[in-house]
C-alpha cells in the first residue's frame, strides 16, 4: 500500500462515515419527524445563533493572539493578520482532512514569516497541550456533575475492556520509550534528521515555560474556551425545547460534540447526531433535539467555510508584497 494511496484511504474514510451517518440518520426519520425539524429550522431564532458566530470569532482572535505568545522566547513576531488568516484556515483544511490543518497552519505561518516549520508546529503543539488541559478539566466538570449518568455508559461493556486498554496502553507507550532511545542515539541519516525535528518540536512545546506574558497566555486560553461554550449555550435559546436546559446539559452536549468532531470531518453527521442524544437524555424531544445539532453544525461549519475560504485566498495576496 504506497504512501498516497494511504493519505487518500485516510482523507475518505471519515467522509463516508460522516455521510453513512447522516443516512442512516435521515432513513430512521418519518415523514413527519422531518417536516418536524424542518419546522423547527423554520421557527428558530437566528440572532442567538449569530451571537454564538459572534463568539466562534472571538475564540479565533484570541486563539491568534494567544499564538503570538509561544513565538517570543523563539525570537520571532510574526504578524497579527498572518497568524489570524492561517487559524482560521487550518479549520477549513481540517473540514477535508482530519487533524491536517496544523501541519497546514504550521506551513503557512513558516513560509510567510520565515520561521522554520518545526518551530512553529513546536508551538502549536504547546498550544494543543493548553487546550487538552482546559479541554480535561471541561470533560471532568462533566464527570462530577453526572457522575451516576456517565458511568453507566463507560463501562456498560464490564472490566474486561478497560484491563485491554491498560495493557494497549503500556505497550505503546514501551515502543514510544524504545523509539525515542533509538532517535536521541542516532548520529546521521533518517533517524537525524527526525531527532532535528523532535528537537524542533521540543523546543516550541516548552516555550510556554520560557515566555515573558504566562499569564496573558492561560487568560486567552480561559478564555477560547469560554466562548466555545457560550457558542454551545447561547444557541439553545434559538429553539424554545432547548431554553431551559440546565448547565450540567449544556457541558455534557458541549463535551459529547467537541469529541464527536474527532470521528468526522469537522463533526460531519456526527456532531448532530452525539449532541442530540445528549440533549435526549435531559428530555429534550427527539426532533427538537436533531434540529438543535443540525443548526449548530451547519452554523459554525459556514463560518469555517466562508471565512476560512476568503484566509486561504487572501494570505498569498496579503503576503504578495512582502518580504
Amino acid at each position: 500500500m504506497n504512501s498516497s494511496f494511504k493519505k487518500t484511504l485516510f482523507a475518505i474514510i471519515p467522509i463516508a462515515i460522516g455521510i453513512g451517518v447522516i443516512w442512516y440518520f435521515l432513513a430512521q426519520l418519518s415523514p413527519q419527524d422531518k417536516k418536524d425539524i424542518i419546522n423547527s429550522f423554520k421557527s428558530a431564532n437566528y440572532w442567538w445563533v449569530g451571537l454564538s458566530l459572534f463568539f466562534g470569532m472571538l475564540s479565533h482572535f484570541s486563539r491568534a493572539y494567544r499564538w503570538q505568545f509561544l513565538f517570543e522566547p523563539l525570537g520571532y513576531k510574526p504578524r497579527f493578520v498572518n497568524s489570524f488568516m492561517t487559524v482560521l484556515m487550518a479549520y477549513l483544511v481540517n473540514l477535508a482532512m482530519p487533524r491536517a490543518g496544523d501541519v497546514a497552519r504550521g506551513t503557512a505561518i513558516s513560509r510567510y514569516e520565515k520561521i522554520p516549520f518545526e518551530k512553529a508546529i513546536g508551538t502549536i503543539v504547546a498550544e494543543r497541550i493548553a487546550d487538552v488541559i482546559l479541554l480535561l478539566f471541561i470533560i471532568g466538570i462533566a464527570f462530577i456533575s453526572q457522575a451516576e449518568l456517565i458511568k453507566g455508559y463507560l463501562f456498560k461493556n464490564g472490566t474486561s475492556s478497560t484491563v485491554i486498554g491498560i495493557l494497549i496502553l503500556l505497550l505503546l507507550g514501551g515502543f514510544a520509550i524504545i523509539g525515542f532511545q533509538l532517535i536521541q542515539r542516532a548520529k546521521s541519516g533518517f533517524l537525524l534528521r527526525v531527532k532535528k525535528f523532535v528537537n524542533g518540536l521540543f523546543e516550541g512545546a516548552i516555550s510556554i515555560f520560557r515566555m515573558k506574558k504566562k499569564w496573558p497566555f492561560i487568560l486567552h486560553t480561559f478564555f477560547i474556551w469560554v466562548m466555545y461554550v457560550l457558542m454551545f449555550y447561547v444557541v439553545t435559546f434559538a429553539l424554545p425545547e432547548t431554553t431551559h436546559l440546565p448547565f450540567e446539559a449544556i457541558i455534557v452536549g458541549f463535551v459529547v460534540g467537541g469529541l464527536s468532531m474527532a470521528l468526522t470531518n469537522g463533526g460531519l453527521g456526527t456532531y448532530p447526531v452525539f449532541v442530540a442524544g445528549a440533549l435526549a437524555l435531559y428530555g429534550v424531544a427527539g426532533n427538537p433535539a436533531n434540529a438543535f445539532g443540525w443548526i449548530m453544525w451547519t452554523a459554525q461549519t459556514l463560518m469555517i467555510i466562508v471565512f476560512g475560504g476568503f484566509s486561504f485566498l487572501l494570505l498569498p495576496i496579503y503576503n504578495r508584497n512582502r518580504g
